[in-house]
């Protein structure tokens, strides 16, 4: 190994396996975010972005620096979900960018790069939070610049950067006193550390399980029939090139394919003195890839399930067709002059957006984060010269924004509603006959004219706001924080109200979810009545989940 330089080939492995990495600690990173919700949490979102990358890394065929580049900018800035999730896309945006246009990179090329990926990052930030992964990042960076003149040794050089970075997350509960009084370190933060430890690993050839468990945004379960689970002794297709670090002898052919006999068949080895091509069926292409990296690099790996091959055809078929059909009714659809996209879920929810004139709803919220990909399907699926997105959610707000970035042929115009009651009252303040800035103007007060209280309960045990949480609390969460703790949902939620109400207010109202009765609603709807008297209390089925009540107050 070259302890001066890295080709492609080996930031390919470093990439994959500080992914993999960070795809095994993500439950773990998770547990570290500082919110109790039952959310996408951080590790979560930074797990499916960079999964969005590994997709697109997976399909390069020779690899070179230019095309693995554009793979893991393209891959990771479309599936970029949350604020953690966008910040990481825009890190290695920045880093590829750079690195594009060389053949090999050393220590100058990397700090470079380095410092690249954060001033990128930064930029995407409308108010950057020092003591964040960005902190991480920025020291990362800023200690690669010092010492990328004082050796050329790749080792030392990694070695220096993540123990800079590990000191660097260590201190993030000084820099952020939530993050202190929580007793954790930024997620965020830990997580792009994972990444650098998965690469760091690969780039010191320790044994990497490439064989990744690619997560989803929607759970997709294609039922497998026994009969083909019984005519199917092998079921995954695994294909791959090993791009040898030096020739391998006819003996050890026979060796490896003798091992690639004993755990699967159906197999092809053909070998020369740079390269070999490997195909076999397998129950285990882990270990078939485990064995192959002992010679050298892979590429061009592809592992299909033969068992699904049938079923996922059918689907794809259907989907291809509804695509043509969205098409069709797309272009039969006049061109508008202004559309809207809201994120909503719940059918209740839903409804009220659609009633409002909302042209298409994206499903998501708190519990799953749509991806900047969501976006831009939903963007092109309205036909208009201009479209609103209202978010409805602090943590989808960059992901919407980085759609906007990239979309060319309509003005998007995104509108920052941090909850659904946000997104309703921009909706309602849209006046057809005013002008984009006096619109975005006027739905700007009215995001600061509501008030949002939310009911759900605690999935971790942390202290916030001065208030210990148990797994298992219920919690009012208001705009800037929680509001109220305690066993009961209906007494959490009067604590909370009484939060949000004051003199001025007119209106109060409770979109109930899927865990709440209606009946429970109104008799929360009555005492309210009764203790205040001069707000009129409406009662709105949302049917959102995890939270037992959205609450808006005017």
């Amino acid at each position: 190994m070259n302890k001066n330089t890295i080709d492609a080939s080996v930031l390919a492995k470093m990439f994959l396996a500080g992914a993999k990495n960070l795809e095994a600690k993500k439950e773990w990173i998770n547990e570290l975010n500082v919110f109790p919700v039952p959310d996408g949490d951080t590790g979560t979102n930074m797990t499916l972005t960079i999964m969005a990358a590994v997709a697109e890394v997976s399909q390069i065929q020779d690899v070179t620096m230019e095309k693995l580049a554009k793979a893991i900018s393209s891959g990771s800035l479309r599936g970029a979900r949350g604020n953690s999730g966008v910040i990481l896309s825009q890190l290695l945006r920045g880093f590829t960018r750079s690195v594009s246009k060389h053949e090999t990179l050393d220590t100058i090329a990397i700090a470079a790069a380095m410092e690249k990926a954060v001033e990128t990052a930064y930029k995407a930030v409308m108010k950057p939070k020092e003591g964040t992964i960005l902190t991480v990042a920025k020291e990362a960076a800023a200690k690669a610049m010092e010492i990328a003149d004082e050796t050329e040794d790749l080792q030392i050089f990694f070695e220096d950067i993540f123990t800079h970075a590990q000191n660097t997350l260590e201190k993030t509960p000084e820099m952020l006193p939530v993050l202190k009084e929580a007793g954790v370190v930024d997620s965020g933060g830990q997580g792009l550390i994972e990444v650098f430890r998965g690469a760091y690993d690969a780039y010191l050839g320790k044994e990497i399980d490439y064989n990744f468990d690619t997560p989803s945004s929607a759970a997709t379960v294609t039922k497998i029939t026994p009969q083909a689970e019984a005519d199917i002794k092998f079921g995954y297709c695994t294909e791959f090139i090993i791009m040898l670090n030096e020739p391998m002898p006819e003996e050890e052919e026979h060796h490896f394919k003798e091992f690639l006999t004993s755990i699967g068949d159906s197999i092809v080895l053909v070998a020369d003195d740079e390269i070999v091509k490997i195909h076999v069926h397998t129950n285990h292409p882990g270990q078939a890839i485990e064995k192959a990296l002992t010679y050298g690099a892979l590429s061009r790996m592809k592992i299909d399930n033969m068992r699904e091959e049938h079923q996922e055809k059918l689907i794809k078929d259907a989907q291809k067709l509804a695509a043509i059909q969205a098409e069709e009714d797309r272009q039969r659809t006049p061109r508008k002059d202004v559309g809207f996209i809201s994120v909503s879920t719940g059918d209740g929810i839903k409804a009220i957006f659609q009633d409002l004139g909302v042209d298409y709803l994206i499903e998501g919220g708190q519990t799953m984060n749509p991806s900047t990909e969501d976006m831009l399907n939903a963007i092109d699926r309205v036909n208009a010269d201009t479209i609103y997105i209202f978010p409805n959610n602090k943590n989808i707000i960059l992901a919407a924004n980085q759609a906007r970035d990239l979309t060319e042929d309509k003005k998007i115009v995104v509108i920052p509603t941090k909850t659904i009651p946000q997104g309703i009252s921009a909706m309602i303040s849209y006046v057809p006959e005013k002008s984009l800035a006096e619109n975005v103007e006027a739905m700007t007060e009215g995001i600061e004219a509501v008030k949002t209280g939310q009911i759900t309960y605690a999935v971790r045990d942390t202290r916030l706001d001065e208030k210990d949480i148990h797994q298992g609390d219920m919690m009012g969460i208001g705009d800037k924080g929680i509001l109220a703790v305690g066993k009961e949902v209906e007494s959490v939620a009067l604590d909370t109200i009484s939060q949000l109400v004051d003199s001025d207010s007119e209106i109060i109202s409770l979109y109930y979810g899927e865990e709440t009765s209606e009946e429970q609603a109104k008799e929360l709807a009555e005492k309210l009545e009764e203790l205040y008297g001069d707000c009129d209390v409406e009662v709105n089925y949302g049917g959102q989940p995890i939270y037992y009540y959205v609450i808006s107050v005017e």
